[in-house]
């Protein structure tokens, strides 16, 4: 038997194990389409065809990304891009920042990516630093931002997304060089659980010519695509709940004004309510139409697009609590700065 056929019939043995013992993810997908079928079921079809729309239309990412990190692994190539960027930490943040910005990704499409980065041996900081301004602008939004809201407003959330993913990154640096943030991956993508590495081998980029190489690839390529669609799956349905139930009136009415409260609020409300990028854009402009600040316009987007639910879902699908947590706090600490920040630059240019 060649090392292929081994490694085959030990990934398909694994499958038999996860079918045998159901997923909790895959459950809740089940049970929360059943229920909508129970209970709404024209919100059942809905949300199945939002869903699926969704999925459709990420899948290229998340393919792309899967192969990528499954190639990575075969080559024996999985810890090159920590070991390039670990010399300049300082550096590499602020370059994971600057393209985060401007890369077109939104705030679950990042996800696949973020995760062969991770696999691949990025650091931590330069992740943090890159998923948290990547979300914030992208090169479509830019454009249907700039000619809704106006270009100042436009630039400021861009140096907002900069500068939101500095603070995430340097704050990442300092809590992992004292000590903390050990092990922040989750198990399919953090190189353990069996994944099938190539130990000290030397990297070779032709996987396709090595039977051990590429049963590491297809134990890879299977391991982290199921990963990533159970979670992306999971998010997509529940924000399918939120376009639909969630009314924007009410939104206005919270944040139609300018009280003293508008930019906390504005971060609290926007975890939830926000659905997406280009769907955001017209909501805001009514909000503002209605006397919402733009401060407080500023901080419902930045928060809004780092921290929704879906988001934040896929973001716990790949690490552990303690980075969890330190995302969500710096997401919405830098909203917050980037709310209060714009306010004041317009009072002292007013």
């Amino acid at each position: 038997m060649t090392q292929l056929e081994a490694s085959l019939q030990s990934g398909w043995a694994h499958i038999q194990r996860q079918l045998r013992k159901p997923d909790g993810v895959w459950l809740a997908i089940l049970l929360l389409f059943l229920g909508l079928a129970l209970v709404v079921p024209g919100q059942a079809v809905e949300s199945l065809r939002f869903t699926a729309d969704a999925f459709l239309w990420i899948a290229p990412f998340i393919l792309l990304s899967v192969v990528l990190a499954a190639w990575l692994k075969a080559a024996g190539a999985d810890g090159l891009i920590g070991k390039a960027v670990s010399g300049a930490p300082l550096a590499a943040i602020f370059v994971a920042a600057l393209f985060g910005a401007l890369s077109p990704f939104c705030s679950c499409g990042v996800v696949p990516l973020v995760a062969a980065l991770m696999a691949a041996g990025m650091p931590l900081p330069a992740v943090m630093a890159f998923w948290i301004a990547s979300p914030l602008m992208d090169p479509e939004s830019f454009i249907l931002m700039a000619a809704t809201l106006g270009v100042d407003f436009t630039l400021a959330k861009t140096l907002a997304a900069v500068a939101m993913g500095l603070l995430g990154g340097y704050a990442t640096l300092a809590l992992e060089r004292g000590g903390l943030l050990a092990s922040p991956m989750k198990g399919a993508l953090s190189g353990g659980c069996g994944s099938g590495g190539l130990g000290e081998a030397p990297v070779r980029w032709a996987v396709w010519q090595e039977d051990e190489r590429r049963a590491v690839f297809a134990g890879e390529a299977l391991r982290v695509g199921l990963f990533l669609a159970k979670w992306l799956l999971l998010a997509f349905a529940l924000e399918s709940l939120m376009v639909a139930w969630v009314p924007p009136d009410f939104i206005a009415g919270l944040l139609g004004g300018e009280q003293a409260w508008a930019i906390p609020l504005s971060v609290v409300v926007g975890v939830p309510a926000y659905l997406n990028g280009f769907a955001a854009i017209p909501l805001i402009g009514q909000l503002m139409e209605l006397g919402m600040a733009p401060g407080a316009a500023l901080a419902f987007l930045t928060a809004g697009a780092v921290t929704s639910i879906p988001a934040a879902m896929a973001v716990f699908a790949l690490v552990r609590w303690p980075v969890f947590l330190l995302y969500l706090g710096l997401a919405l600490t830098g909203s917050l700065l980037s709310g209060y920040g714009y306010q004041v630059a317009l009072a002292v240019a007013g």
